[in-house]
């Protein structure tokens, strides 16, 4: 078992379904109010990759990724086109989108993360699968340069400060991110002639814990 660090073919991926799932346990009671709990700290998505497939070479491809894959066994990265940026689809990245951390002095590693926010409510989602290239960068206010004041891990988001920031400073970041993946069946079941006919495969794919 182990992690590819490598993308699922995005042209597949973009006509794929799917989004983030949770899990709530929900117990009513005798008064016909309800108890509401849930046993997991953040979301999980799953796709299904057979909707993006529209050509034979798709096909072909999403098979020679599978075979790679050797099926469920290893993870690999997935471009989720509707969540992949720290900022507004439309919009471009930029080192002020999301605050990573504050300084405290020593800390000098910081985890990416996403926050979502509506109607007073926010969830911050640990980004572990940033786009190597795309990160920005950023302390109070001031953009740093990759390589002088920092350094990314791309197979776990952590950004890394040369020095530890003051106490209180404020350190932001924008990126891109993939969702780390792996296939949910160790079988592909398609026919070239069901295939030419329109029928769909049905390829599973979900999240996983890294």
């Amino acid at each position: 078992m182990g992690f590819h660090e490598t993308r699922f073919p995005t042209a597949v991926s973009f006509g794929s379904l799917g989004g983030p799932e949770r899990r709530t346990e929900i117990v009513t009671l005798a008064s016909g109010h309800e108890e509401r709990n849930t046993p997991w700290a953040h979301s999980r998505r799953r796709y299904d990759a057979g909707l993006g497939v529209k050509t034979l070479d798709e096909l072909a491809d999403l098979i020679a990724f599978f075979e790679a894959r050797r099926g469920r066994l290893h993870g690999f990265r997935w471009k989720d086109w509707t969540d992949c940026k720290s900022c507004p689809p439309s919009q471009q990245p930029a080192f002020s989108d999301q605050v990573i951390g504050s300084g405290d002095g020593e800390t000098t590693d910081f985890q990416l993360v996403k926050e979502y926010v509506s109607g007073g409510e926010s969830y911050r989602r640990p980004i572990t699968k940033p786009v190597a290239g795309s990160v920005l960068v950023g302390r109070n206010g001031v953009a740093l340069t990759e390589g002088a004041d920092w350094m990314l891990d791309p197979a776990t988001g952590i950004v890394t400060l040369a020095m530890a920031p003051a106490d209180g400073s404020v350190i932001t970041a924008g990126f891109e991110f993939d969702v780390p993946v792996r296939f949910d069946s160790d079988a592909i079941r398609i026919s070239a002639v069901g295939f030419a006919a329109g029928e769909v495969p049905d390829v599973p794919v979900v999240e996983v814990r890294v």
